[in-house]
């Protein structure tokens, strides 16, 4: 099925094409992956996006990807029918956070929407903590874990809800890996556990914060995501994906960055999202149901009920077809 007709197919009869137009939106986190691809369709649905990041057309992250930058994502918002615009930004950094925080009210004098999907840490996980006991993992590896997945997303909370609570409907949402069901389970090293279950607290901490303003916190993990470092991690192309599957058969059940990316746009066109989704966690999965969303090739993959029902059947009865 072509993207063409998929978009079509997400739109409901009475929904409006750009339901977000006028709606100012920050993506922060915005290079690659799930960052990127809901940076562009908040703008495909007529918002004007801020996206930031590490990784710029000169200068590289610690990540160490130079294929994929933040002008690069602006442009990609502005061709897909909003308006992007880049901001160099690391958010441990206050003084840049609150630097981006006054351009944004210089621009625009509100926010409307705050996706929270940093992290980074990619690099530090492979062989340097997974599978590793606390003790076990470097010290310095394991805090800087929980910088890039924690004291990153505090920062960039406390100094843009000011802006955020100005919107007539705000929204916040933080994006992770796994939900509050999900992970009951350990996550295989603590400071990764640690740093993935932070932003369902935060989603639910600030959910109890925005309720007076109207406003909704909702934390959104995506499944098996396909960004571009999980690709070349498995040596192939969004186009050819599933030959990855003979290295991992889970990945059969993966997704592609626009699944969550057309999950979370239409959350943010949702009326009645407060009463729906504040202080909760959810996934692209429980989204795509809710608001009738498919992802590229026409499928609705879910990668977590899958992951559940391996585990209960001892490790791979399960079909992952069974769950697109």
């Amino acid at each position: 099925m072509s993207n063409e007709n998929t978009t079509i197919r997400n739109a409901a009869p009475d929904q409006p094409l750009r339901p977000l137009a006028g709606r100012i939106a920050l993506v922060a986190g915005a290079t690659r992956g799930a960052g990127r691809a809901q940076a562009v369709e908040l703008g495909r649905s007529g918002a004007t996006v801020y996206v930031t990041g590490r990784t710029t057309r000169t200068r590289a992250s610690e990540v160490g990807r130079t294929s994929e930058t933040i002008e690069e994502t602006a442009e990609l918002v502005t061709e897909a029918g909003g308006t992007g615009i880049a901001v160099p930004t690391d958010h441990l950094d206050e003084d840049q956070v609150r630097a981006l925080a006054g351009r944004i009210d210089r621009d625009q004098g509100r926010l409307d929407i705050l996706v929270n999907d940093l992290w980074g840490g990619e690099h530090l996980l492979v062989g340097s903590v997974f599978g590793k006991k606390s003790w076990e993992t470097p010290l310095a590896d394991g805090l800087r874990i929980l910088e890039l997945g924690v004291r990153s997303h505090v920062i960039t909370a406390a100094l843009l809800l000011p802006l955020l609570i100005r919107s007539d409907a705000p929204l916040h949402v933080e994006v992770t890996d796994g939900t509050a069901h999900s992970n009951r389970r350990y996550r295989g090293n603590m400071y990764y556990d640690l740093a993935k279950n932070a932003p369902i607290r935060l989603a639910f901490g600030l959910g109890e914060e925005l309720a007076e303003y109207g406003g909704t916190a909702v934390a959104v993990t995506p499944g098996f995501l396909r960004s571009e470092q999980m690709l070349a991690h498995f040596g192939v192309s969004e186009e050819n994906w599933r030959d990855a599957i003979a290295q991992e058969p889970g990945f059969a059940v993966a997704e592609s960055p626009r699944y969550l990316a057309r999950a979370v746009a239409a959350l943010a066109a949702d009326p009645d999202r407060a009463a729906r989704w504040n202080g909760r966690s959810t996934s692209s999965g429980e989204l795509a149901r809710v608001y009738g969303v498919w992802d590229v090739d026409g499928s609705r993959p879910d990668a977590w009920a899958y992951f559940e029902a391996a585990e209960a059947q001892d490790g791979g009865e399960a079909s992952p077809e069974d769950y697109r």
